[in-house]
């Protein structure tokens, strides 16, 4: 069996949560590796929809291992929401169902305070975070003070260490930003109470997947967030504070490289992405106001409208050689239907030649201008097909070119929400 990656090629939101889960039933185990609850996944099965953010989109699936990497940093209080929540909606969720990462770093109620605060300060250069703690919880992590699971379920340390933190982030709270200084005994208590319900979900991780590979299990990584938000590779600073790219995988499960036989990358048939940042194929007209409404362009976790624009081959051609992909699934090509004319970026120009790739400067970014091909747009008929070869002509031609662009085979083509509106791309070989 194979162990494979689904990440997001673009920035995000491109359907990973429904991919995710139509994967999953050939997976015996789905991690995520990097990100925390400031990622939301979407997935329809039959006539429910599920919105998660933390828990990986296999836990539907009742035979599966869910597993919460060392990558991630977890908010306890939304962790144990999310599992209310989806046991609410008649979704099982066991310590043989679900793992957590004794290595996790923990967020805490300073990390969101900071996060706002240090939002607010920047005015007018404020990034555009969720606010709910993820940057502030990885500066600590690599500043060495941070809290991990282990250190939550054990009160001994997780008392020294919160009074050690609480004592300077009280300073940096009231002196530098002007805010209320958090109580000890408050935060103690509460989370001395999460610890007692997540103990039993936490484990060595990077053990148990070993385990999995030396038995010949499927497993699927599942990322969070996309390729262009990546720490390193993405539009900095307007990123997220871990590594989204597939060699995120080792670091954030605790696996060799060369345990990974597949990169699977999903791209919408657009782009969007939420909050500031270059946009190079921005539509700020009638036609993305269009494709907003008709794709339910809102962000699963924030709610913000996103900003939606053509499709950007440079960018997809970014994760193709930074993710090292192996396939393409394409989504949404159904939103698009009804549209007489369709561009595609297959290039930027900047100071008068013609480049192919996503430069690191923001300020060399801003000088790319797209250059695009048109494409002959189709109808809602697309909402009828069950295979590759019964998709309209337009949109069939539309796919080719990407793969011709990209050099990478599409795999999979969604055209809608639900499970059973996905079709797998069969090949003579």
């Amino acid at each position: 069996m194979s162990s494979f990656v689904v990440l997001g090629a673009q920035w995000g939101d491109e359907g990973k949560g429904k991919i995710t889960d139509y994967l999953a039933e050939k997976a015996h185990v789905v991690v995520r590796f990097q990100g925390g609850n400031n990622a939301g996944h979407t997935v329809e099965v039959e006539d429910k929809q599920y919105k998660l953010h933390l828990i990986p989109s296999g836990i539907l699936y009742d035979n599966k291992v869910n597993i919460i990497g060392n990558g991630v940093v977890v908010d306890p209080e939304a962790l144990l929401s999310e599992i209310n929540y989806l046991e609410g909606l008649g979704v099982s969720i066991t310590p043989e169902k679900l793992i957590i990462s004794d290595r996790a770093h923990v967020i805490m109620p300073y990390h969101k305070v900071l996060d706002a605060l240090k939002e607010k300060a920047r005015g007018a250069n404020s990034i555009g975070t969720t606010g709910k703690g993820i940057g502030p919880c990885y500066t600590d992590k690599f500043e060495r003070c941070g809290i991990r699971i282990c250190d939550l379920i054990n009160k001994d340390v997780l008392k020294e260490k919160l009074q050690e933190n609480l004592t300077l982030k009280n300073k940096y709270i009231t002196k530098v930003y002007d805010g209320e200084a958090l109580d000890f005994d408050t935060i103690y208590n509460q989370y001395v109470e999460y610890a007692e319900k997540v103990k039993p979900f936490v484990k060595d991780v990077s053990v148990i997947l070993n385990e999995e590979i030396k038995e010949d299990n499927s497993i699927l990584f599942e990322g969070a967030q996309g390729m262009l938000l990546d720490i390193d590779y993405g539009t900095y600073p307007f990123v997220t504070s871990s590594n989204t790219t597939a060699g995120g995988v080792s670091s954030g499960a605790g696996i060799g490289p060369n345990k990974v036989n597949e990169v699977i990358g999903i791209t919408k048939a657009y782009t969007t992405r939420v909050g500031k940042g270059p946009f190079p194929t921005e539509l700020e007209d009638e036609t993305g106001e269009w494709i907003r409404t008709q794709g339910h362009e809102y962000g699963v976790t924030t709610g913000r409208a996103r900003r939606c624009g053509w499709l950007d081959i440079v960018i997809v051609n970014t994760s193709v050689r930074v993710s090292g992909l192996t396939s393409l699934v394409i989504t949404k090509i159904d939103t698009l239907a009804g549209l007489d004319k369709i561009k595609m970026c297959v290039g930027y120009e900047f100071e008068g030649k013609v480049i192919d790739y996503f430069p690191a400067s923001l300020e060399d970014l801003a000088k790319c201008k797209p250059i695009y091909e048109e494409f002959e747009g189709w109808g809602e008929e697309i909402k009828n097909a069950k295979t590759f070869d019964e998709l309209p002509e337009n949109a069939k031609k539309y796919l080719n070119r990407i793969e011709e662009l990209t050099g990478v085979e599409i795999s999979i083509v969604s055209i809608g929400p639900k499970r059973s509106e996905t079709i797998e791309v069969k090949r003579n070989k």
